[in-house]
């Protein structure tokens, strides 16, 4: 009487095709146990990684449970990754008819020509092989001059691969870097960006080397997932083919090889580090070490003066310290990831290789051995070429999801930029430093009446510091309004609110348009240029032409500012210097005032911009600028300038404020 296991195993095996009971049948016992040991791997591999995530689920709800914040995602592939990827890519491929796919589509097209061109040769390689068992000269001559003359159009592929795929990133990097600059040069998102908002440390690194380290990462990761996709389809098909042919087992050598790649690729999933976290944190670590160094260079003066050197080497060694311990993380991460890598897809896949190989041979039927050597090596070695180039293809896909880990990494960086950008033109600002106070955004009003008024304003710093409480100001065209006060109470607060850099709160604000505002500062900016450049900055040459003046007017600019002679010094108009070192601190801040008699504003904010000119120079200039109808604000510690002002704004220092009519006559005001 049948066994209850027996009566199971006919129930099963009623229920199978046929043909899968007559393959299994006709196996022999070594086929049976690599069968039976690829599915106890499988399934040991997939039981690993349920408890592995059962596990992490169990830590994330034990973190919640202390109280533990929502943390920042980790950089990985994920829906935020697919998100950001999408949103990256109208950026950098606006529409079908772009010059970027164009360059796309030539890529992909030479990744096919490559593919075939590599199955035609391992054909021909096979019977180059052919010939040389049958020992047939003349063919073979024939045969490996044709083998030459194909090798000319595939090194033109490689060649061109290579060169489209750099060209297929230039052109994706010019995309996203036009327009990052179009949004980081609008609405002063340059200045708002690194003074109102601190999530990204360093602009200057995330624009050039961040943006750089991603459009090269997607060009190469599409070059290294579409040839091997292409190189898997079309070998996967003509072994299919050659099998059919020579009347083979069709399943069995599939089977076999989509189960070790299975396995070999959940092994290598559930080993492999965060290449994401990792590559983000080392572009986080270099651009540290970029920004302290560049620090060092602007404030070289000073740190000499001080004698700085020692502190700011320490500061420097420490930061490298970090990107060499970021580094060396990685490599180590590196060294057993891509140790069991090798040995999975080098010597496991070549090993599968030889037995998927040999099983057409052995088991065809027009490939017994009666069928000659020669025609069963031709098939060997064409066979051998065409399961290298798949193997060295799915050996390539799977690295790939390193890369494509490690693009996440550089996608979270680029995208978070865009997305700073977008908040911080909407007036959204995140700092990690900041006091929050429940403060109404105020409102502010652009008329042409040349009027200032501020009503019930509170300036409050980035920190979130309010150091001016209700302030009230009216100022007409000919008030030249002094402010004073002690440091830090507000001054130059005031300025930045005027000309739009901070935001307003409690109250409301009427100016006229920014362009009718030229704020002038204690070190005025020197740009690259000619000496031309310096003074009719920021506008540029053309502007200047619209404006109807020529270099003779700003000569006559210069003679208001006594700056005229450095023309002819520093050798015209057209010369080029590094103006910053060039000028002196004097010679700067007139270069400062003479901008302001070219511009002609409304009003001219000035922060203690004389502090570095001699008395009777300051007294000529301000008296020219308020004979040019220019009316004056001015931050002064100076009380020569108090006969130029009408008006005078006091803070205390406190929160308070006091504002009235200026009075010469008495010496009661303390500066």
């Amino acid at each position: 009487m049948p066994s209850t296991l027996s009566k199971l195993t006919f129930k099963v095996a009623g229920k199978l095709p046929p043909e899968w009971i007559l393959l299994y049948l006709r196996m022999t016992k070594a086929q049976k146990f690599a069968i039976l040991g690829s599915l106890v791997g499988f399934f040991g591999v997939v039981k690993q990684l349920y408890f592995t995530k059962r596990k992490s689920r169990r830590r994330s709800k034990g973190y919640g449970g202390l109280g533990v914040g929502p943390k920042k995602t980790t950089p990985g592939i994920n829906i935020e990754f697919f998100k950001q990827m999408r949103f990256l890519l109208k950026l950098m491929i606006p529409t079908l008819w772009s010059k970027q796919i164009a360059i796309l589509l030539a890529h992909t097209g030479m990744l096919m020509a490559r593919t075939f061109l590599s199955i035609y040769v391992a054909k021909l390689e096979g019977k180059i092989v052919r010939e040389i068992v049958q020992k047939n000269v003349g063919q073979f001559i024939r045969l490996l001059t044709k083998w030459l003359v194909i090798a000319i159009p595939a090194c033109f592929c490689n060649s061109s691969i290579r060169f489209l795929e750099k060209h297929l990133a230039l052109s994706l990097r010019t995309s996203l870097v036009n327009q990052a600059y179009k949004t980081y040069f609008s609405n002063q998102i340059y200045y708002k960006v690194g003074n109102l908002d601190t999530r990204i440390p360093n602009p200057d690194h995330s624009l050039t080397e961040d943006i750089s380290e991603f459009t090269t990462s997607v060009a190469h990761l599409y070059s290294h997932i579409t040839k091997p996709l292409f190189d898997c389809l079309m070998v996967s098909l003509t072994l299919f083919q050659r099998s059919q042919a020579v009347g083979s087992n069709l399943f069995l050598g599939p089977f076999i090889t989509l189960s070790v790649v299975g396995l070999t690729g959940q092994i290598l999933k559930a080993i492999s580090p965060r290449f994401g976290q990792l590559a983000a944190k080392e572009a986080e670590t270099k651009a540290k070490l970029r920004h302290k160094h560049s620090r060092i260079v602007t404030n070289s003066e000073e740190i000499a003066f001080y004698g700085g050197g020692e502190v700011e080497k320490n500061i420097l060694q420490d930061a490298y310290r970090q990107e060499y311990q970021q580094s060396k993380k990685i490599y180590f991460s590196k060294l057993w990831y891509v140790f069991f890598e090798q040995f999975l897809m080098k010597y496991c896949w070549g090993g599968t290789g030889m037995v998927v190989t040999a099983i057409p041979i052995l088991t065809a039927h027009s490939l017994k051995n009666g069928s000659g050597a020669a025609k069963r090596t031709e098939y060997y070695m064409t066979s051998k070429h065409l399961l290298v180039s798949g193997a060295d293809a799915m050996e390539r896909l799977m690295t790939s999801y390193k890369e494509a880990v490690e693009l996440a990494g550089y996608s979270s960086r680029v995208a978070n930029i865009f997305k700073v950008f977008d908040e911080v033109s909407k007036g959204i600002y995140i700092r990690e430093s900041c006091i929050e106070r429940d403060i109404q955004i105020g409102t502010v009003v652009e008329n042409n009446s040349s009027i200032i008024e501020l009503t019930n304003i509170k300036v409050v710093t980035p920190t979130g510091d309010v150091i001016v409480q209700d302030l009230e100001l009216l100022i007409k065209p000919g008030m030249h309004l002094l402010i004073t006060g002690p440091n830090g109470c507000g001054k130059s607060s005031l300025f930045r609110i005027l000309s739009g850099l901070w935001p307003v709160y409690g109250g409301h604000m009427t100016r006229p348009p920014v362009d009718r505002l030229y704020y002038i500062p204690q070190r005025p900016y020197m740009s690259l240029g000619n000496l031309r450049e310096q003074v009719i900055y920021p506008d540029t040459r053309k502007d200047m032409h619209r404006k109807g003046m020529k270099d003779k007017d700003l000569t006559r600019i210069l003679e208001n500012v006594q700056l005229n002679h450095i023309v002819t010094r520093e050798g015209g108009w057209d010369s080029v210097r590094d103006w910053q070192d060039v000028l002196s601190g004097g010679e700067k801040q007139r270069v400062g005032i003479a901008r302001l008699f070219y511009h002609k504003p409304t009003f001219a904010l000035l922060d203690e911009c004389t502090s570095a000119v001699s008395m009777d120079v300051e007294d000529s200039m301000y008296q020219l600028m308020i004979k040019s109808g220019i009316t004056l604000l001015t931050i002064t510690h100076r009380p020569s300038l108090f006969k130029h002002h009408t008006h005078i704004l006091k803070f205390t220092g406190d929160g308070t404020w006091s504002f009235e009519d200026m009075k010469l006559e008495s010496s009661s005001w303390t500066m």
